[in-house]
């Protein structure tokens, strides 16, 4: 008797197994779904830029010195005029002195002769040559306080020191930018463009700005201009953005940019996550269907459908793999 109901008990819990997993193989699988909505379809094209003076200025020596003193540091304003390095200048005062030297000497001949002319004791010619040689001596001496001069370099504008390249003890060249000066009141954003894209921008574009140091932020602007040569190296070309309205960016500020070339308004729009290759997978009255669609533009996240969906259909996001035909589904709202 004991042994029947063991064998009965068994039997119950081996229907019970049977039971759960052919329940459970008969459960829908969930699937996240999204509507298929109506909405404004825009193509972008990303870059990545940074934010520069309208007119950046370079400072650079006009001689060859070793700097002695960095007048200022980047951050500081600076007025138009106003000493930002000094440059080794010994020699060039050992040569000014001597050129000081050699004018006054050439002004007392000069005077000593005209003296005489007026006498008679010397002609007309020596008393020219005399005035040539003292103009001379006056003009070498000018030449060398004005290259005196350029020993200490003033900014340019009234500005900003964006930039210092430079040390005391290093040696500025004509050919070395040692620092870079910029109006913080007039800005532009230069974009890197890749070659591939640059067909499609247009000046007056709309772009869309953003920065990591702002989550959330974005700043609007505006094709200004596109720069005629490229960066064969990069394979890049430059873009000039405007802001389309006055906003406090610190100048060398990296931004990402999405410059929008193409719009369309009350487009039927789904997720990128829905499409795969030329087919999204809808989700109807519990089943699921393969759907073949045709699309337009889009962005990153979302895009357009031109043909094969209508609005108000449930597509499903990031379908599985081995999602089959008229399989049961139980959709769950994703987006």
């Amino acid at each position: 008797m004991k042994t029947k109901r063991k064998w009965l008990l068994a039997l119950l819990v081996a229907v019970i197994i049977c039971a759960a997993y052919l329940f459970w193989q008969s459960r829908p699988d969930e699937v996240s779904v999204a509507p298929v909505r109506r909405g404004t379809a825009v193509e972008l094209v990303y870059a990545t830029g940074f934010v520069e003076p309208e007119q950046p200025v370079s400072v650079q020596a006009r001689l060859t010195a070793p700097v002695t003193r960095v007048l200022a540091d980047e951050g500081d304003s600076v007025r138009r005029g106003q000493a930002l390095l000094a440059l080794d200048d010994v020699d060039q005062r050992e040569t000014v002195r001597e050129a000081a030297a050699r004018r006054r000497g050439a002004d007392l001949a000069e005077q000593r002769i005209l003296a005489l002319y007026k006498k008679g004791w010397v002609t007309r010619a020596a008393r020219d040559q005399t005035v040539a040689d003292a103009a001379a001596a006056r003009a070498a001496e000018r030449a060398a306080l004005a290259r005196l001069e350029q020993h200490v370099i003033r900014a340019g504008i009234d500005g900003l020191v964006v930039k210092r390249d430079v040390e005391p003890g290093d040696l500025a060249a004509p050919s070395r930018v040692l620092m870079l000066l910029g109006d913080p009141a007039e800005m532009r954003v230069t974009a890197i463009v890749d070659e591939r894209d640059v067909p499609r921008i247009a000046v007056g574009q709309s772009a869309l700005l953003s920065s990591d140091a702002w989550p959330g932020r974005v700043i609007r602007g505006h094709v200004r201009e596109l720069t005629p040569a490229g960066d064969p190296d990069q394979r890049a070309f430059r873009v000039r953005l405007g802001l389309d309205e006055s906003e406090p960016l610190p100048i060398g500020m990296t931004l990402e940019i999405n410059i929008v070339v193409r719009k369309i308004e009350n487009a039927l729009l789904i997720p990128r996550l829905a499409l795969q290759d030329s087919h999204v997978w809808v989700a109807r009255d519990g089943r699921a269907a393969k759907r073949q669609v045709r699309t337009g533009i889009g962005e990153s996240e979302h895009v357009q459908v031109t043909s094969g969906l209508a609005e108000g259909d449930s597509v499903i996001l990031s379908p599985p793999s081995d999602l089959e035909e008229g399989e049961r589904v139980r959709p769950v709202e994703g987006e």
